[in-house]
C-alpha cells in the first residue's frame, strides 16, 4: 500500500505520455508501483500511434509512434487515456482512429479524440465500488488542424482568442499578450460537463493548456477556463502541455492542478527536435518553440530543461459526495529518461518548487509534505 485512506475511490493523473522509443516500458521507472495502487489511473497519450499515418500538421508534427507501445500504458496500471492535445491529428485521420482503437483494445477507456467532434466530446465513464467516475478532455492550445469537426477527426477543444499589442513607443519591442475564451466552444465544454454530472458522481476535466516551458506564469485564459469547468460541475481539473510543472489551487472546494508536466518522454532519437538525427521529423518553418528551451544534456535524449525533470502523479480521493482530499506524489526523470518516485531530499525539493511556483502565479494552496506525498486542502 502507498498510504492509508478511506473507502473512497483514489484517482491518479499524469500528464503527457510520449511513447516513441523501443524500450518504452523502462521509461515508467518504478512509478507503476504507485499507479497500480490507484482505483483509476489516468494518463494523457500525446502522440498518434499508427502504422498508417500521414503528416497532417506543419506545427512541429509528432511522428507516428508504434501502436504496440500503448500496451505499456495498460501494463503501468492506467485505466483511462485522455487524448485532446495539439498532436493527436499530426498523423491524420488514420492516426486518430488507430490510437483510439488500440487503446480500447488494450482495455483503456478514452476521451478527447475521435473521428468527428461528437465522438471526440464523448466522456469516458468508469465505476469503482459504487462510485461513478466521468472523464472529459479538451485541447485549449490548438493548432486548428488538431480540432475535430463534423466531418474530420481530431480533438475536442476550447478555442482561445489571442491578441498582441505593443504597449510602449518602441516598434519591434516584445508585445503584451492578451488571451480570452471563445464563447461558443466554452459553452460546448460546459454543456458536456453539466450533462456528464447528471450521469456520474465525480467529473474530471483534463485541459491541454498553458505557456510552453515558462516557469509559474499562467496565461490570462487559464484560470477562467478552469473556473468555468468547475462552475459547470467539474470536481477536479488536470492541466498539461507546458512541459514544466505549474501551481495548484482550489476553487469552490475543488482542486485545480494547473500543470502536472509530462510524465514519460520516451523519444526515439529521430523524433527529438534537438537531435542530429531529427531530419526524419518534418521541421516547422514558423514555430519558435525550439528556441525557448535549453535541453538538459545530462538526460539521454531529453529535449527539455532541468526543471522539466520534475513531475508528479496527482491524486484525489473521492466518493459520491465529491472530492475528499487532493495531493501529489513528486517524481523525477533520471539520467536515463526514466520517471522515478522522488523520495527524501529530492521529493522535498520538488514539493517546495510547487509551493514556490504556486505563490509566484498568485495562487493560494497550503501544501503539506509528509515525506511520501504532498497534500493540500480542498476545504
Amino acid at each position: 500500500m502507498i498510504d492509508s485512506r478511506t473507502d473512497a475511490a483514489r484517482l491518479m493523473f499524469v500528464g503527457d505520455l510520449i511513447l516513441g522509443a523501443d524500450d518504452v516500458r523502462s521509461h515508467f521507472g518504478d512509478t507503476a508501483t504507485v499507479l497500480r495502487n490507484a482505483d483509476v489511473a489516468v494518463g494523457h497519450v500525446e502522440w498518434p500511434h499508427t502504422r498508417r499515418g500521414q503528416v497532417s500538421s506543419a506545427d512541429l508534427p509528432a511522428p507516428a509512434a508504434p501502436p504496440g507501445n500503448l500496451a505499456a500504458v495498460r501494463d503501468a496500471g492506467f485505466a483511462v487515456a485522455t487524448l485532446a492535445g495539439n498532436h493527436i491529428f499530426d498523423q491524420g485521420q488514420n492516426g486518430v482512429e488507430d490510437t483510439v482503437d488500440t487503446l480500447r483494445a488494450e482495455g483503456l477507456a478514452t476521451t478527447g479524440a475521435g473521428l468527428s467532434i461528437s465522438t471526440a466530446r464523448e466522456p469516458a465513464i468508469v465505476e469503482h465500488a459504487g462510485v461513478r467516475l466521468g472523464f472529459l478532455s479538451y485541447n485549449a492550445v490548438g493548432p486548428r488542424e488538431s480540432w475535430a469537426t463534423t466531418s474530420k477527426g481530431g480533438a475536442a477543444y476550447v478555442r482561445i482568442h489571442a491578441h498582441y499589442d505593443i504597449e510602449m513607443a518602441s516598434p519591434g519591442s516584445p508585445p503584451t499578450e492578451y488571451t480570452a475564451l471563445d464563447a461558443e466552444t466554452l459553452s460546448a465544454m460546459c454543456t458536456d460537463i453539466r450533462e456528464l454530472k447528471e450521469r456520474v458522481d465525480v467529473v474530471s476535466v483534463s485541459l491541454h493548456k498553458g505557456l510552453v516551458f515558462e516557469r509559474a506564469r499562467l496565461a490570462q485564459y487559464e484560470q477562467p477556463l478552469a473556473y468555468a469547468a468547475i462552475d459547470a460541475g467539474a470536481d477536479v481539473i488536470i492541466g498539461h502541455h507546458a512541459h514544466i510543472l505549474r501551481g495548484v489551487e482550489t476553487y469552490k472546494s475543488r482542486p485545480i492542478f494547473h500543470g502536472v508536466n509530462h510524465f514519460v518522454t520516451a523519444y526515439p532519437a529521430a523524433a527529438n527536435p534537438h537531435s542530429a538525427a531529427s531530419g526524419a521529423r518534418t521541421r516547422p518553418t514558423r514555430s519558435p518553440i525550439l528556441s525557448l528551451v535549453t535541453p538538459d544534456h545530462e538526460v539521454e535524449n531529453f529535449p527539455f530543461s532541468r526543471d522539466a525533470r520534475q513531475t508528479m502523479i496527482a491524486f484525489i480521493d473521492a466518493d459520491e459526495r465529491g472530492v475528499l482530499r487532493a495531493g501529489f506524489f513528486p517524481c523525477w526523470i533520471d539520467e536515463h529518461g526514466h520517471t522515478t518516485r522522488a523520495h527524501g531530499r529530492r521529493g522535498e525539493q520538488i514539493v517546495q518548487y510547487v509551493r514556490d511556483i504556486t505563490a509566484e502565479a498568485g495562487l493560494v494552496a497550503d501544501i503539506q509534505w509528509d515525506g511520501m506525498r504532498a497534500v493540500f486542502s480542498t476545504r
